[in-house]
């Protein structure tokens, strides 16, 4: 899963985005309101954490023009000002969640899943393809029982993978929505890193799971729909 972080105190952004990548999550980080607006607006997230005092544009004005766009993203709200009319006022403009500073890591963390336990609540939350599963809340990859380890930007890529299973996404859709990169970018990342998956998810069985489509891109599964 894809996290934006958007936090203009460098401590606190470089405290949530450790945090976040030791859960296994994808993390981008913004650090100010007009570099925050542009990712969110532009790139696919599971869920923004959004300080509400930001340099050049504030947090708020960010949260009022996602919701202006009918983005369904979930934004959880940072705020140094815990008093209830400010957490009313937030709300009311559309934040699904509220946390005022300072706070722990550890209910930040409980109350992401939360939200992303309810956005994800019209599919299931373990994706599974043949002997493969992916639980998306506990970030927990299992081939026939065997616990993959993996990094984030490989478990970002084989959720990617999973979601589309059967069907070929060409290495610029992977680009764009796993990297969040212009599409047209030139590199040999995708390809580096679908090696990596196949080691790890394809290297200690008989069946594979991961293939190539000769200029078309890959695919997960056993068949191709």
């Amino acid at each position: 899963m894809n996290v934006l972080i958007i936090e203009d105190d460098e401590p606190v952004a470089a405290f949530l985005r450790q945090g976040f990548e030791d859960e296994q999550y994808a993390v981008d980080v913004a650090a100010d309101g007009q570099q925050g607006r542009s990712l969110a607006e532009t790139r696919r997230y599971d869920l923004v954490i959004l300080d509400l005092s930001l340099p050049e544009l504030d947090g708020s004005d960010i949260l009022q023009r996602l919701r202006d766009r009918n983005s369904s993203v979930p934004v959880l709200v940072l705020s140094g000002h815990s008093e209830i009319p400010e957490r009313v006022r937030t709300l009311d403009m559309g934040a699904d969640d509220f946390l005022a500073k300072p706070f722990a890591f550890s209910e930040l963390a409980a109350r992401a899943r939360a939200l992303l336990r309810r956005s994800k609540q019209t599919g299931s939350p373990v994706l599974r393809v043949e002997d493969l599963e992916l639980d998306r809340m506990k970030r927990q990859v299992r081939r026939a029982g065997r616990e993959i380890d993996l990094t984030p930007k490989e478990l970002a890529l084989l959720e990617y993978l999973m979601e589309n299973a059967g069907r070929c996404v060409s290495r610029a859709m992977i680009i764009e929505d796993v990297w969040k990169l212009a599409p047209d970018t030139v590199s040999n990342v995708v390809d580096v890193y679908i090696n990596y998956l196949r080691k790890k998810i394809d290297g200690e069985s008989d069946r594979r799971l991961i293939h190539t489509l000769r200029r078309s891109g890959y695919f997960i599964g056993v068949n191709l729909a």
